[in-house]
């Protein structure tokens, strides 16, 4: 672990929280995945110092936006216990994250939805209010995160309309990120000054670092 990943660590407080402001934005934390690398054990549920990872999702990305979703394909009732509404995908098969943004797109009210990873817990404090304002600025109908040469695409803004387009790709056999974003009109955002934030736990090994790294 980095000293600028600690720092983001210990940087999990509310204070630091960053509202957005234009239209209002669901969020989707994505946590419908195998957890092949973990060894087959759900990620999101994987307690990291004491708490499931989820939770530490939720406590940084749930102020950021108005309403939350859980998307999950197994252990639905813990998943609930949180306290949100838990969505499965309408795809079987663990079709992958675009599976999960599309049930999300169905479910959600509100006109945008951000999406994010159940097992990046020191997301930016910042993503939703800096992605949408490159969203809004630019028009576009998906703002991506960047660091680097790197985009993040599972870090995104969408605007809720994109469901159709959506709904196609999936049903087309279309299952890459990049491959369905490549047809819409797209912003991606720098992220350099935070480019620790998007750290993910996907490995036991790499659980047991972050765990030692107090």
């Amino acid at each position: 672990m980095t000293s600028e990943a600690k720092n983001t660590w210990r940087r999990a407080d509310a204070s630091r929280l960053t509202p957005h402001a234009s239209q209002r934005i669901t969020g989707v934390i994505l946590a419908g995945g195998r957890g092949r690398r973990m060894g087959g054990v759900d990620k999101g549920l994987r307690e990291l110092r004491g708490k499931p990872m989820v939770e530490w999702v939720l406590e940084r990305f749930a102020p950021q936006v108005d309403a939350v979703l859980i998307n999950a394909n197994q252990n639905l009732e813990l998943y609930a216990r949180f306290g949100h509404p838990v969505i499965a995908d309408e795809i079987g098969g663990f079709a992958g994250p675009l599976a999960g943004l599309q049930c999300a797109l169905s479910a959600a009210r509100d006109p945008l939805v951000a999406t994010v990873p159940c097992d990046s817990p020191f997301l930016p404090a910042d993503l939703v209010a800096r992605l949408d304002t490159a969203l809004q600025a630019r028009q576009a109908q998906l703002a991506v995160a960047r660091t680097g040469n790197q985009p993040h695409p599972v870090f995104c803004l969408c605007r809720r309309d994109v469901l159709p387009h959506l709904t196609e790709f999936l049903a087309g056999g279309g299952r890459k990120i990049d491959s369905w974003y490549a047809a819409l009109c797209v912003v991606e955002v720098a992220y350099d000054d935070e480019a620790d934030a998007f750290s993910n736990i996907n490995t036991p090994e790499e659980l047991m670092a972050f765990e030692r790294s107090r």
